[in-house]
């Protein structure tokens, strides 16, 4: 292990980048941890889950139950020492119910539960390791699928899931093999977020905020969270021994209800939720942009119209900040343009700011080297010309969180990097030149 890994995982509570490999090894004392079972009307389920948490090798001292109720018809009976919290019912809303749940729980780290979903004994201690030392980590258990109706609440689910086991979502299966139970994660890694067995620090919990409340009906709650969890800079890990077994089949292969429009309605919200390729649209603009760059000051009315008009046409999705544009400019009207103070909230994924203005005739070196931002160990990156010039610097909104957290960079690695086919703008390029697109670089830089 380098000296920068061991500093990590014995005096910092970080990791670089997603590297919780990095303390595998690693035994926190026992945390105290509260369980936030999810119930709607399931007494037999919820009766099973229960006495699993019973038997869980966690100190039971240190382990505190909460059933957050959605508003069931008749209140559940919980068991003495579980904790029961209700809302009313007014349609599907588990995203209130589990923060209902957080807010009721003294624990450090928090584990969520669905009714229906059993642990086997081992499931708490494993789930709650990677929280208990890392405060950012989010992991997620191995949610597995059987015919569980009719047994005695008492039955040892891990001796009879087995047996009645059902097929097992094999996208997650295989994305969790793929991704070294997301050790290699990245901005779309949220979708294998299973909030049924997932957990996270409290600290971290309240930073971030908790699970979305518009989302009404089933599904999507659980993927906007992890989603934001991971822009904040979370450690993501599947954590397959950390086992709970579902009561019936997975969602896609259950009858009777329409899954293609339900998809469908959970895909919508989560576009205007989650800027991120492959998550929002293709051509509209975002609520929140992907990537804003933020142009330099005191350009030319030429050059300034030259250097957004080449960003936009390279990122049509981005948004432009430009500080104070003359009276000759252009680009304002342009609804990607914010002038000033309007772009200085902006949060994006990836922010560049640039140091000059720039020309980009070949858009897909830059677009890969902002791509790979945040998702591995590079948080930042400073942009070189073919000349050796700086052109400008751009850093991911999980770096920025993680530094502001911690209050250092050391989470991310910061490197330089020459950009094929982006160059710097001479003060006069031809515009004509440019819009007509006709001539070579000696006509710009």
């Amino acid at each position: 292990m380098s000296a920068a890994a061991a500093e990590a995982g014995d005096r910092m509570p970080w990791v670089p980048g997603n590297r919780w490999d990095l303390v595998a090894d690693r035994q926190p004392d026992p945390p105290r941890v509260s369980v936030i079972v999810t119930h709607f009307d399931q007494s037999e389920q919820l009766a099973r889950t229960l006495a699993a948490l019973q038997h869980q090798d966690h100190p039971a001292e240190l382990l505190e139950i909460i059933v957050a109720d959605d508003g069931s018809p008749t209140e559940p009976v919980v068991p003495s020492g579980v904790r029961l919290v209700r809302q009313d019912d007014r349609g599907f809303r588990a995203a209130a119910a589990r923060n209902l749940g957080a807010a009721a729980a003294t624990g450090d780290v928090l584990c969520f539960l669905d009714a229906d979903t059993t642990p086997e004994p081992e499931y708490v201690r494993r789930l709650t390791r990677l929280p208990a030392l890392l405060p950012e980590a989010v992991t997620v258990g191995r949610r597995r699928h059987a015919d569980l109706s009719g047994l005695d609440a008492e039955t040892p689910v891990a001796e009879v899931g087995p047996a009645r086991e059902l097929p097992e979502p094999a996208w997650l299966r295989d994305e969790y093999a793929r991704s070294d139970n997301l050790l290699h994660a990245d901005d779309r890694s949220y979708r294998f977020i299973i909030s049924a067995v997932a957990a996270c620090s409290r600290a971290f919990f309240d930073e971030i905020g908790g699970f979305d409340e518009s989302f009404s009906s089933y599904g999507g709650e659980d993927w906007e969270w992890a989603h934001r969890a991971w822009q904040a800079g979370a450690v993501l890990a599947h954590v397959p021994d950390a086992v709970a077994w579902h009561d019936g089949p997975d969602w896609a292969g259950r009858s009777g209800e329409d899954r293609v429009r339900e998809g469908n309605r959970q895909s919508l919200l989560l576009a205007q939720k989650i800027s991120v390729p492959g998550s929002s649209g293709r051509g509209l603009l975002p609520a929140t942009p992907d990537l804003v760059v933020h142009v330099s000051e005191g350009l030319t009315p030429s050059a300034e119209f030259v250097c957004v008009d080449s960003v936009l046409a390279a990122f049509p999705l981005a948004t432009v900040v430009v500080q104070a544009p003359t009276q000759e400019s252009l680009v304002r009207a342009d609804p990607r343009v914010r002038v000033g103070a309007e772009g200085s909230g902006l949060d994006a994924r990836v922010t560049l700011r640039l140091d000059r203005a720039l020309l980009i005739q070949d858009a897909t070196p830059l677009a890969l080297a902002l791509a790979s931002l945040g998702q591995g160990s590079i948080g930042s990156m400073t942009l070189l010309g073919d000349d050796g010039v700086v052109l400008g610097r751009a850093d991911a909104r999980r770096a920025r969180r993680r530094e502001r957290r911690w209050a250092t960079s050391a989470g991310f690695d910061e490197v330089a990097l020459t950009v094929d086919g982006v160059h710097a703008l001479r003060d006069e390029p031809h515009v004509d030149a440019w819009v007509g697109g006709w001539g070579g670089a000696e006509r710009f830089v």
